[in-house]
């Protein structure tokens, strides 16, 4: 399993932010919108019209996990993983003593690796967890610092100090900080990516998702993440505790040795996205 701690001690770097262009036509239909209803113009209801509409829009793009309205958005591997067979199999929710350390039991006896998005909060309760996953030569990404249901709505303030604590609890606990973030539940502020590219992290989604969370049948569950599973995916598992409240074992220790096996079969090969992109995820 490869593992580079190159970036180990060090602070992470900003990255350059520039406004998606869905954003730009945001704040140049509100400066005009202001400016025209200040006036009095008679165009004032097609103002508001198009406001609505842009609202919509950026709804839209905060709700659909896959949508790059917002900012840019890892749904895939780079093109050089097709040629490899390469695949991220990506766990999020942990990490949960009683869930992860068989999670990392069945890729270990594959000779797969993982990226880990723990929960800030669970890292900081759980720090020797967080080492053991790195120690086994996985990754750990941020998945925020509380996982709140209401992450989307929040402002820029509020986001920062949720990105930066759960920054600061991985490091603590790891030694390495994250270059990835995956947002709770899927949806994202319109005002996050700034925050991520200050904090040197690139928003990542999925391509494959099996509701293993949600869905204790794990028929059902493999079913929908081998469906034209292929190179360059992306796939979304759970190691949380989420899993237990729906069966005695959880959801992901009965699919993920499957999962793995068909892999396999496929000549697919599951790496970290530290590795797929480059060392810290550059």
């Amino acid at each position: 399993m490869e593992h580079d701690g190159s970036d180990r001690g060090r602070a992470r770097k900003t990255r350059a932010w520039f406004p998606a262009p869905v954003l730009q036509a945001t704040a140049a239909l509100h400066v005009g919108g202001a400016i025209g209803i200040a006036l009095g113009r008679p165009e004032w209801r097609w103002i508001v019209y198009s406001l609505a509409a842009n609202h919509g829009l950026l709804f839209a793009g905060a709700v659909s996990p896959r949508s790059r309205l917002l900012g840019p958005n890892l749904v895939r591997l780079p093109k050089a993983a097709e040629e490899r067979r390469e695949i991220a199999l990506t766990f999020d929710d942990g990490p949960d003593p009683e869930v992860t350390p068989r999670v990392l039991d069945s890729l270990d006896r594959e000779g797969a690796t993982g990226t880990f998005f723990c929960i800030g909060a669970h890292v900081a309760r759980h720090p020797q967890l967080a080492r053991e996953i790195v120690a086994r030569g996985h990754a750990v990404e941020s998945h925020s610092y509380r996982h709140a249901l209401g992450f989307a709505g929040w402002g820029p303030r509020r986001l920062e100090r949720e990105v930066t604590q759960a920054q600061r609890a991985i490091e603590d606990a790891t030694g390495v900080p994250p270059a990835f973030f995956r947002s709770p539940y899927g949806t994202r502020s319109p005002m996050l990516d700034r925050v991520l590219a200050k904090a040197g992290l690139r928003y990542v989604s999925w391509m494959r998702r099996g509701y293993d969370a949600v869905d204790g049948n794990p028929e059902r569950v493999l079913r929908r993440l081998t469906r034209k599973l292929g190179p360059r995916d992306v796939v979304l598992l759970h190691d949380g505790a989420s899993g237990r409240r729906l069966t005695p074992r959880p959801t992901v220790l009965e699919v993920l040795p499957r999962l793995l096996r068909h892999l396999n079969e496929q000549g697919l090969r599951s790496v970290s996205l530290r590795a797929a992109f480059g060392a810290g995820g550059a």
